[in-house]
């Protein structure tokens, strides 16, 4: 049972969860809004109450009931013909050179650390993100690739081991990307907001000066708000106490007050005093040690001016600010979020797009740690059995019928990625949130049934689509102006070099299948779109499951056979 309280958490029978509410800016095209984070469970997991109580849960135990009766099937007819119950020559295979592979992963999230120092510098000034860091982040994170895929090439290991180590390359460098490009976007928004701020400290002095204007805004915010409903205020709170989004209107009655008005006006004497110095010293500015507390405050006051003009400055300025600070319950502002704490959280958080501050648990559940474990264990040992059973002896070949490998490879390949599939978005995802104490666990929704390959591609791995959404569909949009649909072909050739990339270091080949594969499904959704594909949602999911049926044995019949 899930309740809310006042303050904004949401009380359940696992603990308190704080949830970062959705912002989205008015004055500036803000793609972080695009993505917000708030507590959610998978739709697999034990603890959802919603699936818990789904007409279709039996069918869940009915699955793994099954492949449990045909695993031991396997094994029963596997000792009567052979004498053992499973060779391990798959085991074999994958375990070679694990400690190589183990220092080579360790080094490989070792050196993301660099990002730290990286974003340190872009948040003192000493590099601007726009255009010098951003080319300097492309520029690692494509020698970091290319050492990655030689490393790889150089140790002939097999498909397993040269699999794994591209893809956790491939997760790294999203989640570095996030890292220095959410940093470097706050970059810009400080700066453009100490520029709002000295353009509004400017305003004022064509309207009277500072005094005058604030005197003219608390006079006209008298007038809106009648003294009889202005409450009492205490004018020993603090700036930060009373300048919360939901604490806006006890603000600005503050303003009212004649003791609290006459502190304003010195502390915005102060700010204007020291206004073009802290423009030029962009690291006094952007940790936000005035601006952030005094700047925001008076600003409020400043947005219920008279002056069109002064009141516009006022708000754009407020719109930026609230950007640099998270609206979660510990409020971080940006830059205060780069320490080498917050970047290690981050790391084993599992997202790979950054927030200043995600929804959070409080606390560790040992019994959930320990039920994702026996899962994973349990789900490898099935998935083993149908890789070294049902897919590896039946490897096409050349000489061998292209259908007839088709067909008998199309249910052990459904079944391996259905099991991989758990294992990744249930088990090891859910794990990983559970010890980062990380409260949004949708890493999936319910692709099963979708309909076109867009709603597949939207909902079966939603932390890569999370990426691509914010990094690449909405920053092309937003920077060159694209339309949805060149966007949109963007993003999928983007995606599909990615998937050859792994598919030719897995497959010692470039045959450009997969990437032509994933090409073609942008007509296909254009197609899909149509009013009469869209009002028959049965045929949709029939044509979908058919796809992927065949999808995944055409693909190993094409790379292994050609």
């Amino acid at each position: 049972m899930t309740t809310r309280t006042e303050d904004g958490r949401f009380s359940t029978t696992e603990g308190t969860l704080h949830v970062s509410k959705p912002f989205r800016s008015r004055s500036t095209k803000k793609l972080r809004a695009m993505i917000t984070f708030e507590p959610r469970k998978t739709h697999f997991d034990t603890t959802n109450e919603t699936s818990g109580t789904n007409e279709f849960r039996g069918f869940f135990t009915l699955f793994w009931m099954s492949l449990f009766l045909f695993t031991v099937q396997t094994y029963v007819s596997s000792v009567e013909a052979n004498g053992y119950a499973l060779s391990f020559a798959f085991a074999t295979m994958f375990s070679r050179h694990a400690v190589t592979l183990a220092l080579s992963d360790l080094l490989l999230v070792s050196t993301t650390i660099l990002c730290v120092p990286f974003a340190k510098a872009i948040s003192k000034g000493w590099i601007n993100y726009y255009w010098t860091g951003a080319i300097l982040q492309h520029a690692f994170q494509t020698c970091v690739l290319l050492i990655t895929v030689t490393w790889t090439f150089h140790r002939q290991w097999p498909w397993v081991q040269s699999g794994f180590l591209t893809l956790h390359s491939l997760v790294m460098i999203m989640k570095m990307y996030s890292y220095i490009s959410v940093n470097g976007y706050l970059q810009s928004i400080s700066r453009r907001s100490i520029g709002v701020l000295a353009e509004l400290n400017g305003a004022t002095a064509r309207v009277g000066g500072l005094k005058q204007a604030l005197d003219d805004a608390m006079s006209k915010r008298a007038q809106a708000q009648p003294a009889a409903e202005t409450p009492a205020t205490d004018v020993t709170s603090t700036p930060m106490e009373m300048s919360t989004p939901d604490t806006e209107g006890v603000l600005m009655k503050s303003y009212t007050d004649v003791k609290t008005a006459a502190a304003l006006r010195q502390r915005l004497a102060a700010i204007s005093s020291s206004l073009d110095e802290n423009t030029k010293s962009e690291r006094g500015a952007d940790n936000g040690n005035g601006r952030g507390v005094d700047g925001v405050e008076i600003a409020h006051v400043l947005s219920y001016h008279p002056d069109e003009h002064v009141a516009g400055l006022a708000k754009e300025f407020l719109d930026l600010d609230s950007e640099l600070v998270s609206t979660g319950p510990e409020q971080v502002r940006w830059p205060d979020n780069v320490t080498y704490r917050n970047f290690a959280v981050y790391q084993l958080i599992p997202t790979l797009v950054y927030e200043l501050e995600y929804p959070r648990t409080d606390r560790i559940r040992p019994v959930y740690i320990f039920e994702k474990t026996v899962a994973f264990m349990g789900s490898f040992a099935l998935l083993y059995t149908v890789a070294e059973c049902f897919i590896i002896p039946l490897t096409p070949t050349p000489d061998q019928s292209f259908f007839r490998s088709l067909l008998d490879l199309a249910l052990p390949f459904m079944i391996a990625f259905l099991l991989l599939f758990y294992i990744i978005f249930e088990c090891i995802c859910n794990a990983f949130a559970e010890l980062s104490y990380f409260a949004d666990r949708l890493f999936y929704e319910d692709w099963w049934n979708s309909t076109s390959w867009e709603e597949f591609s939207r909902k079966w791995n939603k932390p890569v689509h999370s990426f691509l959404l914010r990094h690449v569909y909405a920053s092309t949009r937003a920077s060159y102006g694209l339309s949805r649909t060149t966007a949109m072909f963007v993003t999928f050739f983007l995606s599909a070099m990615a998937h050859e990339l792994v598919m030719a270091i897995v497959t010692k080949k470039i045959r450009m299948y997969l990437f032509l594969m994933q090409l073609v499904q942008i007509p296909l959704i254009l197609v899909s779109r149509a009013p009469v594909i869209q009002r028959n949602k049965l045929m949709g999911n029939v044509v979908f499951w058919l796809g992927l049926y065949a999808g995944f044995p055409l693909l190993c019949v094409a790379y292994v056979a050609y």
